[in-house]
């Protein structure tokens, strides 16, 4: 599974949603969403100032990372930022990886 990142802000018709089904209807229906194409919910947590919604993901590939975040970002509601995560071992085998790179201009 890979982890990711979303945070976002509710546009003014998410933001109407958001106080009529409260947290927990909220919650509910992001865990049916993410259950539809392989994931779950790590953490979820709602804040004020640029972003109002910060959640972290298990999703199967970036594919359906994808999915997920066109969904939410398609419905009008919120304006999503989707970020994949890395994990330790994730970054030892990009270390480990021989890259021939010519810098512009060189």
């Amino acid at each position: 599974m890979a982890k990711f990142l979303i945070h976002g802000s509710y546009t003014a018709q998410g933001a109407k949603g958001l106080i009529k089904e409260g947290g927990s209807g909220r919650k509910a229906a992001i865990e049916k969403a993410l259950a539809d194409v392989g994931g779950t919910l790590d953490s979820i947590y709602w804040a004020f100032g640029s972003d109002d919604l910060i959640m972290i993901c298990d999703l199967p590939d970036t594919a359906s990372g994808l999915a997920f975040a066109m969904a939410g970002g398609s419905s009008g509601s919120l304006k999503l930022t989707t970020t994949p995560l890395l994990s330790v071992e994730d970054v030892d085998a990009a270390c480990k990886k021989a890259v021939t790179y010519r810098p512009a201009g060189a």
